[in-house]
């Protein structure tokens, strides 16, 4: 299974020609050595989104919320959790 690290899109670090999402700032970055050791290395998200890491967040809990990107969200299979039947 691929880890990714948590980054956030900063205005001054968007790609030009790329639409500034600014609603959906957080990002999932790969991650080749351990998130704490990419905690604010300035990264290239996967979806192509230059961003800030912050080595303290996981992306399996950010991914799932309302402001992370949905290409990342996409590109890392991350969905909401199935609620339980019953």
């Amino acid at each position: 299974m691929q880890s990714y690290a948590v980054g956030f899109a900063r205005p001054d670090r968007w790609s030009p020609g790329r639409p500034t999402e600014q609603a959906r700032p957080w990002h999932a970055v790969e991650a080749h050595r351990p998130p704490t050791e990419l905690d604010g290395e300035v990264e290239l998200a996967v979806c192509g989104a230059i961003v800030q890491v912050w080595g303290s967040q996981e992306w399996q809990r950010v991914g799932v919320g309302r402001r992370a990107c949905r290409e990342c969200r996409e590109l890392t299979s991350v969905g909401r959790p199935l609620s339980t039947v019953g």
